[in-house]
């Protein structure tokens, strides 16, 4: 639904010459125009109005000097920077372009009829006099030469296999008379054909086509070669086919025109020669030729250059050149130009530029050359407000097709509603005003402006035969007439209507580099008359004119990307550079071919689209993938190359912020971006809705909603209320409906009555409360904006959302009308986190009892069907029995599909037991157990066992122990049960406690006693009480237990005060090293014998002991510390060595500690991947394993410093145990050994402390400075920089030990000992 506008056009008068222009060619690479006439050859400029290079045909004799010479073509090589003509003389003439010379390169004697050049320039195609095809290369060597009229079809031949005769097939509309309908003979081209032949190459350069005068027939022939000159295919005999011929450079079809009985047509035929579409040219039958058909290079656009048949009055004819594009299979009319009478106006050769698709140049018989520069643009109403019908122009010829989407989405090339005019259409546009944004003006190929407007009189939505007009279209209001601005057509562009009688236009400047602006008003004298109110000359010329809806702005971009801003709005206009809120002039980099103004970030901007699909907001480049984009209020929409179309809200951006965005991939729930078909582009957009159009290649429409538009429009319509609006809008485009409450939580909650009652639909509030969840929807799915004035919701409520939202809407609707609400009510209790069937059930029971009287009430049973839709029929079955409610039971069952045999015998026998044991039945049959002990502890004595049971089966002791009387047997009996299954759980000490206070001291005794809780113990003991000898006995038991768990002062304790005997308490004491209690007691029981056989012996023992403990650990210390330095040295010269050679890339290079373990680390480091999902001890476990203290291993060093670490905190633990052995020995007179123990921890402990702060140097715990220094390379900084970037994830598995803390305060030493 694109229209072609014209951009800019170059006319150019400076060229001049004897006789008039023959043939002509575009130079690619240079732009300018090579032009041959019977006289010369000529390179010229249009754009500098300067000559290039020029040389005479007539000087040499390649041409007559009395002008009769013909050129039949001219064709630029830019290898050879030549140009090569053909004479109709026979000469092959090479031009060179630097020294100007001439070089005839063949000569053919028949003459030559035209000349055609593949498209990569290899090969040429001469057409003689003799009608015989030359093929030569591009040096000019001959390849073959064969006759133009064969006889054979070609090498496609289609094969026959005999199914049939013509007689018995099937004719289709014709009937069976087409049968025996005679074959009518072709007939004779028309008269005023050249007769010449025609060549013209696919685009790929294996196939031409010549189209030539049959001379049997005398009708026109096409046939196909390929690149070796071998025939391919002939077509069929075609009335009518006249001399235009082209081949779509892209496709495979081959371009001509035809004229039938009743109409003139351009026809379509495949390279089999076979016919195949074709489509009407708005002429009769004899009105007009058509001189010459060409395809641009892109085949976007067929030029039609026709020709009137009839001279006027004056004795001259007109000339026109259309352009036709193809959409949807159907073939527009988007552009007419016409040279009027004149016959020094009119074309002598159009052609299409090599290099830019949509550049037309055309050579009049006055050697004036024109240049058109058009470009694509989808006309669309610039409206922001829902008076704004989102209409869409497409020109096609005579005709306006206008779609007005807002209304309907009618696929092309049918419309809403038609504008017939009586000219072809070259250019429309919408008023810029706001609330007239729907009205049209055109202005057409004979210099008149007509416009359209909605009817103001009366509109009827009906007609008669009951259908409904949905859009009503619009109506001529007036035609204004332009005054004749230039001499050629086109002359006025970029027309823009700013205001109901104000116009803006562009018009060629004085100059070739400047452009003028019209302001075009209507005459005070003829108000069907367009004036030039006032003129303003450009310096440069005006690419692109563009209106801002918002500010009124208006914007101009020239061809080299500068913009200009245009002050209409005064008497006087004027020009002004547009800039930015620095004061900074704005430009574009490249010229754009869409401009759009637009407002980011509260400034106003000038957005553009180039040819290459870069996207520029003035100077900055925003994307670089853009197919189309619009702009539609606060948004802007993109459509990517890669398929997406991205929706952004400018308000919220900045152009950096935008920039970001439109290169960012999208994440998960990013609401700015969808997929969307291959090729898409957009439309238009409806304002103030969701709806985007978009086109697809092949033409077709398709409509989307666009996340970010519809949860644009959400928001705006809950922060107004419109909760209505919102939801209908929510159900359509599948949102979650907890953003409704999500959005913002409190204003919900307060205008509760206000959702209902936009709502109204009892079904809708059903669907939004079985919605609900506890998700934030905010935070999760539909994340707010990045910025902008919404508020993060704050939650209301300790409550949780669902149970706060449904309880809220409960008391609203209980409040407003239970009746009417009634199942809504139901939906609230049942969706709350904890369901609350049970009252939900209870009140359908009340309304089954109390039915009401308002009419179309809900009724129980309806209620009751409603109920088991939401919850399982089984779940609620269970839930009515939970109510001990016979009657409600049964209400349920028989709603389900329950066979009456399952549930009533059951029903039956509860009827008949007393109400506590039925209620304990029911609760035991929906495994209540709780509610099931309680009623069953209320019972009677004689279901006690069967209450013993339930709990010792589920586990019920301190709910059982609740129920019933601390001094009742009952209670006992729960105790001793209850001590029994703590027993099995390993916790016989909370056994004895509950036996104790219960009096079963045995038991009690029994329980403390296993668990070694020799305090209680001997208190139970004592109460029971037992004999001194048992007593003892039971002591001894005690000690030799607690001797086992290394409890030498308790065992001491029991055998000293329980079981007498002093002399095991001392051993106990020496055992354990408690030098000072073994010697009260030696003294206390007069037993100093023991000190000599004893004690003085454990501390000779315990003092070797320790010494030689301790020197062990310093010989492993001393040893792990000095590998420690060794692998630390290997490891950082291996470090910087690879940094060195592969750069800061490389990812592992903190894992070298030396050659060996580079090749074979991977072994260590994967022995435990499986554990990852562990739990955290087994993952620590895990860890621990990877560090290997074998030499050469991946992570040697932080297994170092683990086995350090251990060192020195099992050696600082020895203080108090050293510091009580000393004293000991001093006692004793033992001090050369004391002196020795001393010295030996003290040079440990020293050592150590030394230690540390060489094994954790500063900073290692964390991360590391960048490595910098003399030493240091470009490679080792970056990569010390970037290993501060790393994720801590990443170093799990190198994870340090910090250094132990020694208990520096905790005095040991002895001043006595040197």
């Amino acid at each position: 639904m694109r229209n072609l506008k014209l951009v800019k056009s170059l006319q150019s008068s400076e060229l001049q010459g004897p006789g008039s222009p023959q043939s002509f060619c575009v130079r690619g690479d240079a732009g300018s125009l090579l032009v041959a006439s019977a006289y010369s050859i000529t390179e010229y400029d249009p754009r500098t109005g300067q000559i290039v290079s020029e040389a005479s045909l007539t000087a040499d004799g390649f041409l007559p000097e009395d002008g009769s010479g013909v050129v039949v073509g001219v064709q630029d090589l830019a290898e050879l920077e030549s140009a090569c003509l053909a004479t109709a003389a026979g000469d092959v003439v090479l031009f060179n372009l630097n020294t100007c010379q001439l070089e005839c390169v063949g000569s053919v004697d028949s003459g030559i009829t035209s000349m055609s050049w593949s498209p990569d320039e290899e090969l040429v195609i001469l057409t003689t006099g003799q009608e015989t095809i030359i093929m030569m290369t591009k040096d000019f060597e001959p390849i073959t030469e064969v006759g133009i009229h064969q006889d054979n079809f070609g090498e496609g031949k289609f094969i026959t296999v005999g199914w049939g005769k013509k007689e018995t097939q099937f004719h289709g509309s014709e009937g069976k008379q087409a049968a025996q309908r005679k074959i009518q003979e072709v007939q004779p081209a028309v008269a005023w054909d050249d007769r010449r032949p025609r060549v013209t190459w696919r685009g790929d350069g294996q196939l031409f086509a010549v189209s030539a005068i049959c001379p049997r027939t005398g009708s026109r022939k096409v046939r196909v070669w390929n690149r070796e000159g071998v025939l391919q295919a002939t077509s069929e005999s075609i009335n009518g086919l006249e001399q235009a011929l082209c081949w779509k450079p892209s496709g495979s079809l081959i371009a001509s025109t035809r004229r039938h009985p009743n109409k003139h047509s351009v026809v379509f035929m495949e390279r089999n020669g076979l016919l195949h579409g074709d489509f009407t040219l708005p002429f009769s039958k004899d009105q007009a030729k058509v001189k010459e058909l060409l395809w641009n290079s892109d085949s976007s656009v067929l030029a039609v250059w026709l020709e009137d048949m009839s001279a006027g009055e004056d004795g001259q004819v007109n000339s026109y050149v259309q352009l036709w594009t193809v959409g949807n299979y159907h073939w527009y009319l988007k552009q007419s130009l016409g040279f009027g009478r004149d016959p020094q106006k009119a074309p002598v050769w159009v052609c299409w530029d090599p290099v830019a698709p949509l550049r037309l140049h055309v050579i009049t018989q006055s050697w004036t050359t024109i240049t058109y520069d058009w470009g694509w643009i989808t006309e669309r109403s610039p409206g922001l407000d829902v008076t704004d019908n989102a209409s869409v122009a497409v020109i096609d010829g005579e005709r306006v097709l206008v779609t007005t989407f807002r209304q309907s989405v009618v696929p092309p090339p049918m419309c809403s509603f038609e504008l017939q005019l009586k000219s072809p259409v070259n250019e429309v546009t919408f008023l810029c005003r706001p609330q007239g944004t729907n009205q049209l003006a055109a202005l057409t190929a004979n210099g008149q402006i007509s416009v359209f407007s909605q009817d103001s009189g009366t509109q009827t939505d009906k007609t008669a035969d009951g259908f409904r007009i949905v859009s009503h279209p619009l109506v001529l209001q007036k035609t204004f007439r332009l005054m004749s601005l230039q001499d050629f057509p086109l002359a006025l562009r970029q027309l823009l209507w700013l205001q109901d009688e104000l116009f803006l236009g562009v018009s060629p400047g004085l100059l070739p580099t400047s452009t003028t602006l019209l302001m075009l008003r209507p005459a005070q004298d003829f108000s069907d008359t367009l004036t030039i109110s006032s003129k303003l000359e450009v310096d440069g010329v005006v690419a692109s004119v563009v209106h801002g809806s918002q500010t009124g702005t208006v914007a101009l971009q020239l061809e080299d990307g500068q913009i200009r801003k245009l002050l209409w709005d005064c008497p006087e206009p004027s020009l002004e550079d547009f800039c930015d809120s620095n004061g900074c002039c704005v430009s574009f980099p490249h010229p754009c071919i869409q401009t759009v103004l637009c407002s980011i970030g509260g400034e106003e901007h000038l957005l553009g689209l180039t040819e290459r699909s870069h996207l520029y907001a003035g100077k900055t480049q925003l994307a670089s993938n853009i197919s189309s984009f619009a702009i539609c209020n606060d948004f802007l929409l993109v459509t990517t190359h890669s398929h997406a179309c991205r929706c952004l809200q400018l308000c919220t951006l900045t152009v950096k912020g935008l920039q970001e965005a439109l290169t960012s991939d999208g994440g998960q729930n990013d609401e700015t971006i969808r997929r969307v078909e291959r090729g898409s582009r957009i439309v238009t957009v409806v304002p103030q809705d969701t709806r985007v159009i978009l086109q697809m290649p092949r033409g077709n429409l398709e409509t989307i909603h666009h996340r970010a538009l519809v949860l644009a429009q959400l928001r705006e319509w809950l922060d107004s209320l419109r909760f209505g609006e919102a939801f209908e809008c929510m159900r359509k485009q599948r949102i979650n409906l907890n953003l409704i409450y999500d959005h913002s939580p409190k204003v919900f909650l307060e205008n509760i009555q206000t959702f209902i009652t936009q709502l109204s639909s009892i079904n809708h509030i059903n669907l939004f409360l079985t919605e609900l969840k506890e998700e934030d929807m905010t935070s999760s799915m539909y994340p707010r904006p990045q910025s902008g004035t919404v508020q993060p919701s704050q939650p209301v409520s300790k409550q949780k959302k669902v149970d706060l939202v449904c309880d809220a809407l409960r008391n609203t609707m209980e409040a407003m009308d239970t009746n009417k609400f009634f199942l809504s009510i139901l939906t609230a209790h049942v969706k709350k986190t904890v369901p609350e069937l049970e009252i939900a059930l209870q009140k359908v029971h009340e309304l089954r009892e109390n039915p009401p009287d308002t009419p179309g009430a809900v009724n129980a049973e309806e209620a009751l069907k409603y109920l088991l839709f939401l919850v399982s029929v089984n779940d609620l079955y269970e839930y009515s029995l939970g109510t001990y409610d016979f009657d409600l039971v049964l209400m349920v069952a028989e709603k389900s599909q329950k066979d009456p045999k399952e549930y009533l015998p059951f029903l039956n026998m509860l009827k008949s037991l007393e109400p506590n044991y039925q209620r304990y039945t029911i609760d035991k049959h929906l495994k209540r157990y709780t509610k099931a002990l309680i009623h069953l502890s209320k019972c009677g004595e004689e279901h006690f066992p069967e209450a013993l049971q339930l709990v010792k089966e589920q586990k019920l002791y301190s709910e059982a122990l609740r129920l019933y009387p601390a001094d009742s047997t009952h209670y006992k009996d729960l105790s001793c049960a209850y001590a029994e299954h703590l027993v099995e759980q390993q916790q016989a000490e909370q056994a004895g406690l509950l036996l104790w206070r219960c009096g079963v001291l045995p038991r009690a005794l029994q329980a403390f006693t296993s668990s070694s809780s020799w305090r209680n113990a001997i208190c139970v003991a004592q109460q029971i009480p037992l004999p001194p000898d048992q007593l003892a006995l039971l002591a001894r038991d005690l000690a030799e237990k607690l001797t086992e768990q290394r409890r030498y002062s308790e065992a001491a304790l029991l055998l000293d005060q329980y079981a007498k005997d002093c002399e095991e308490a001392i051993l106990a004491l020496i055992t354990g090293a408690a030098w000072e209690e073994a010697q009260r007691l030696i003294y206390v029981h007069n037993r100093q014998d023991i000190t000599e056989t004893n004690l003085k012996p454990a501390l000779l023992e315990a003092v070797s002991t320790q010494t030689t403990f301790l020197e062990a650990q310093m010989t492993t210390f001393r040893r792990h510390r000095t590998r420690l330095a060794v692998v630390r040295e290997r490891k950082e010269k291996a470090r910087l060595d690879v940094l060195d050679e592969d750069g800061p890339d490389c990812a592992d290079a903190d894992l070298y500690s030396e050659a060996s373990s580079v090749m074979t680390g991977s072994r260590y480091s994967q022995s435990n991947s499986r554990i990852s999902s562990r739990s955290s001890k087994n993952r620590r476990k895990a860890e621990r394993k990877k560090l290997s203290l074998k030499e050469g291993s991946p992570m040697e060093d932080r297994a170092l410093m683990f086995a350090l670490v251990d060192i020195i905190t099992m050696v600082d633990k020895m203080r108090e145990e050293v510091h009580s052995l000393l004293k000991a020995l001093v006692l004793f007179q033992f001090d050369k050994q004391a002196e020795k123990l001393q010295m030996t921890y003290e040079e440990a402990l020293q050592t150590m402390e030394a230690a540390v702060p060489e094994v954790w140097p500063e900073g290692a715990q964390s991360s590391q400075a960048p490595l910098t220094g003399p030493n240091s390379t470009a490679n080792s900084i970056m990569a010390s920089f970037q290993q501060q970037q790393k994720p801590a994830a990443s170093q799990q598995d190198a994870e340090i030990p910090s250094p132990p803390k020694m208990r520096n305060g905790v005095k040991w030493k002895l001043t006595i000992l040197k």
